[in-house]
Order: C-alpha cells, then sequence, then structure tokens
C-alpha cells in the first residue's frame, strides 16, 4: 500500500480530481498556499496499492503543466533617495510535486 502526495496548482487540481475519480481513485483534496509566490495550492492524498502508482502519476503528468509567471522582485535599498526599480523575473510555475509514501491500512 502505498500513500501518494501531490502538491499542484490550483489551476489544475479540478481536472487532476476529476480524472483520478473516474479511474475510481479515492482523493481526499486540502488547500495549501506555496512558499515562493504565495499562491494557493492543493494537496491531493490518495492511497492506492503498489502497482497503481504508476497510473496515478502518469495522469497527474498529463493534468498539470508548467507555466511561465513574471514576478517583481522586492525593491532593493536604495540610499538617499534613489530608486530604481528592479526588472520583473521569469519564474517557472505549475507542474506538480509528488511524494510516495510507504502505508499501512487499518480499519477501525
Amino acid at each position: 500500500m502505498k500513500l501518494i502526495l501531490a502538491v499542484v496548482q490550483y489551476q489544475d487540481a479540478g481536472s487532476l480530481v476529476d480524472a483520478l475519480t473516474e479511474q475510481g481513485f479515492r482523493v481526499t483534496k486540502l488547500s495549501s498556499q506555496g512558499g515562493f509566490l504565495r499562491e494557493g495550492n492543493v494537496t491531493l492524498l490518495i492511497s492506492v496499492e503498489d502497482t497503481q502508482v504508476n497510473i496515478v502519476i502518469k495522469t497527474v503528468r498529463e493534468h498539470c503543466s508548467t507555466r511561465t509567471r513574471y514576478v517583481s522582485p522586492m525593491p532593493p535599498i536604495a540610499e538617499s533617495g534613489e530608486f530604481y526599480p528592479p526588472a520583473p523575473l521569469e519564474v517557472q510555475v505549475g507542474g506538480a510535486t509528488v511524494f510516495v509514501l510507504k502505508a499501512e491500512s487499518t480499519r477501525l
């Protein structure tokens, strides 16, 4: 038994959850927030048999795309009234971060 933790961008979560549930997987969806861009993410918890891990990862790849964004960094400290606005930085966002953990199932 495996527990898959998939951290995905909010924009990709809906279609991914729909695809996983159509394939018969049970998914728990938790709201989370990223540290670098402080944007909303979704963390999915999916419990699967060992043989199903690759199916879930393939589905995540199909539904989570990488995007390019431009962000403005914090302005540098200026001396005596000088101010030069920093140029926007191009960053890649999206995709997914997936963790696969060993799990045991206990029914209560």
